[in-house]
């Protein structure tokens, strides 16, 4: 179950987010039902979280929180043993907006491009720790935006 939650005025083509999502989790081989929560926020709350949890006193497009098991082991939360918990992503419309117009991109191609790397986060890849790592997520964010769009 994908639990989607816009917290800002702009409206969001839910229907679309969740085709994305289901591409994804399809192509990277999820086939049980999973756990997942998108939040869409403000910058000033985008900058709070990201200064909470990363150190950075700026607003980004998005943030991956990938639901941890051990936590979830030792205090007894979180989703039920059948269906996996991936986490949850917040994404800041306003800023995906502003990469779309830097990057002269379609905010949706932009929102998608997000909506894609978070998800790869969520599912254990990491672009920032090796090279390698980043070329083969970089790979994996071209070949779904090919596909969703």
């Amino acid at each position: 179950m994908v639990e989607i939650n816009n917290l800002t005025t702009s409206s969001v083509d839910e229907e679309f987010i969740q085709k994305i999502i289901q591409q994804v989790l399809q192509g990277e081989g999820i086939k049980e039902e999973i756990e997942l929560s998108l939040a869409f926020v403000g910058p000033g709350r985008m900058r709070e979280i990201n200064k909470r949890y990363r150190g950075k006193n700026r607003a980004t497009d998005i943030l991956s929180f990938p639901e941890s098991k051990i936590l979830m082991q030792k205090f007894k939360i979180g989703p039920t043993e059948k269906i996996p918990g991936l986490g949850e992503m917040i994404i800041c419309l306003r800023e995906v907006k502003k990469n779309a117009k830097r990057m002269d991109l379609a905010f949706e191609k932009e929102l998608t491009k997000v909506v894609i790397h978070g998800l790869l986060h969520l599912l254990g890849h990491d672009h920032e720790k090796e090279e390698a790592e980043a070329v083969k997520m970089q790979k994996k964010e071209d070949h779904y935006l090919e596909i969703v769009l």
